[in-house]
């Protein structure tokens, strides 16, 4: 009998990557990747306001062709061995629909509407409307229904995205049927079933973003809703009730999409949820291994059996569901808004004067121009981190805070903003890099420090991304601020790996996610231990860092 496969879709802040997995061994026969083009012009985006937006057509022609590439140049016993596929995307990222379930922005009176397109999970356009629903919840006088989601509501969620887009565009407002989440509308558009009401709804996005609870009976009450606006009482009754985990089907690929992918309509799509925690799944988590999902920015993820944490109320966290990572045991999501983002920021910052300058020397030519602007762009992270790499903990009285994009955990607040202190004329780049890295770090111990001071214990940590993957600097410095080791994952596409994992139990291949994970994980590559002299100093500058954040806080928000 041929060996079974499964695809794994990963949707990421800037591609799509698909990849073909044998479920007996976890190895990746085929792989593609689709950069977003609308996104990579800056379409529907404005970063002076935090707005963050993307145009379903990125989704769909990404879908196409990172698919059909994986497939390409693959034998028939693998294509016509293929069992499921499952999606995971990044989120929050609702889009509003109308009746059919198709994205306004689809529609041609709608086209190059922003609040139409996909609201990206790091758009902060909804900072006002998160306060609005925190301050409810705890004045209203019925249930706080923020109690499972770390008793803060933040901007990057369900609710505070609809109510501000619905007060800002009533064009939106009066032509919005539903609205959808990004991982349950691509399992929709290729099982054909895209009735809001009938869409199978994540799990994992239902519980993490949208206040779903099954104490509350589903979403917060139209009573509730209805003190925020009246519409989204409204809306309620058009959204779901039940929410659904990433083992079980969505359905069967339509024939429409089995014909654009070559694949046979007997092929079974899973539900979605999201990538952070198909990735966790992929990283091989089990119950108290902490996963760092390290990318542009972090997601922290635990499990834990239900009987242990199942009645313990988690709070600073970003949410605490029974089975959005693995159905049968208590997810819990914690993480950064910013890591891989802070460190972006500053290379773009240091290659203005490149991109700028060098664009309008006549005297150079187009092939050399580009060279220099791309290989400067490559290769300058790299050079900041063997610079900072060579500098004692002690080097500088530099100290950064690394809430350029606000801070997700502890207690959610996009109003939070970054911070650099103790600048002197021999503040060179490297140093100003040292100190933004040692922040991101401390603000990982933050995470690690909030889950212990609540009674859930680390046993471990696991990293997976592209920061974990690439810069041995960073890692080692988060080694050394959280005083543990860290193992990172073998498998360079993990979040991918991790869908397929789910997607071989839709399939029944594989009894249940653990059972997945053992036959398909690719283990680990890399152990960093901590250096403790390091750890040691780095103490007393975590204890600063706090002091820091408490009076940008306090003082200067």
């Amino acid at each position: 009998m041929s060996d079974k496969y499964v695809i794994g879709i990963d949707y990421g802040t800037d591609s799509v990557r698909s990849v073909i997995v044998n479920t007996v061994n976890g190895e990746i026969a085929g792989s593609s990747v689709f950069e977003f083009p609308r996104w990579k012009k800056g379409l529907y985006c404005d970063p002076s306001v935090n707005q963050f937006r993307q145009h379903p057509l990125d989704y769909t022609e990404g879908l196409e062709f990172s698919v059909k590439g994986a497939l390409n140049g693959l034998p028939d016993s693998i294509r016509n061995n293929i069992a499921a596929i499952t999606v995971d995307t990044t989120g929050s990222t609702p889009v509003a629909v109308d009746r059919d379930g198709t994205p306004l922005s689809l529609r041609k009176e709608f086209e190059n509407d922003p609040d139409a397109m996909f609201i990206l999970w790091k758009d902060h356009t909804a900072v006002e409307e998160a306060a609005e629903i925190n301050e409810l919840a705890k004045s209203w006088g019925g249930v706080d229904y923020t109690m499972y989601e770390g008793g803060v509501y933040s901007s990057e969620w369900f609710w505070a995205k609809i109510l501000h887009i619905i007060r800002r565009n009533r064009k939106i407002r009066d032509n919005a049927w539903s609205w959808v989440e990004h991982c349950d509308w691509i399992p929709a558009l290729l099982t054909g079933e895209t009735d809001p009401l009938r869409i199978k709804r994540s799990r994992c996005a239902a519980g993490h973003k949208a206040m779903w609870h099954e104490d509350f009976k589903g979403l917060p009450s139209e009573t509730f809703l209805a003190r925020l606006d009246p519409s989204l009482a409204d809306l309620r009754k058009r959204l779901y009730r039940d929410t659904f985990t990433c083992d079980v089907e969505a359905g069967n690929l339509s024939k429409d999409w089995a014909v654009r992918l070559g694949l046979s309509t007997e092929v079974k799509v899973g539900t979605g949820a999201f990538d952070a925690h198909l990735g966790a799944v992929g990283g091989e988590i089990e119950p108290y291994q902490l996963v760092k999902v390290m990318g542009t920015s972090t997601c922290d993820m635990m499990v834990a059996p239900m009987n242990e944490a199942g009645d313990k109320l988690v709070a600073g966290i970003c949410g605490q569901v029974d089975g959005s990572i693995i159905p049968g045991m208590l997810g819990l999501e914690s993480g950064q808004s910013a890591f891989g983002d802070v460190y972006a920021w500053f290379g773009k910052l240091l290659s203005w004067p490149v991109e700028e300058i060098i664009s309008g020397l006549t005297w150079i030519d187009n092939e050399i121009r580009n060279r220099i602007l791309q290989e400067t762009s490559e290769k300058i992270i790299p050079e900041l981190s063997l610079k900072a790499e060579s500098l004692p903990v002690n080097d500088t009285a530099l100290l950064a805070l690394d809430w350029l994009n606000g801070r997700r955990t502890p207690f959610a607040n996009q109003a939070l903003k970054g911070a650099i202190t103790g600048l002197t004329l021999g503040s060179d780049a490297p140093r100003i890099f040292k100190a933004l890295v040692e922040a991101t770090a401390f603000g990982s111990r933050m995470i690690n420090e909030r889950f212990i001071s609540e009674g859930v214990k680390i046993n471990g940590v696991i990293a997976i991304g592209g920061v974990a993957k690439k810069n041995p600097f960073v890692m080692q410095t988060v080694a050394d601020v959280l005083n543990m080791p860290i193992r990172v994952a073998a498998s360079d596409q993990t979040c991918a790996l991790g869908s397929a994992m789910a997607a071989s139990v839709v399939a029944g291949i594989h009894k249940n996610i653990p059972a997945a994970q053992k036959a398909m994980g690719g283990g680990f590559e890399k152990v960093y231990h901590p250096d403790r002299s390091r750890a040691e100093k780095y103490n007393q500058l975590y204890d600063n860092y706090k002091k820091l954040g408490s009076f940008i806080e306090k003082e200067l928000t």
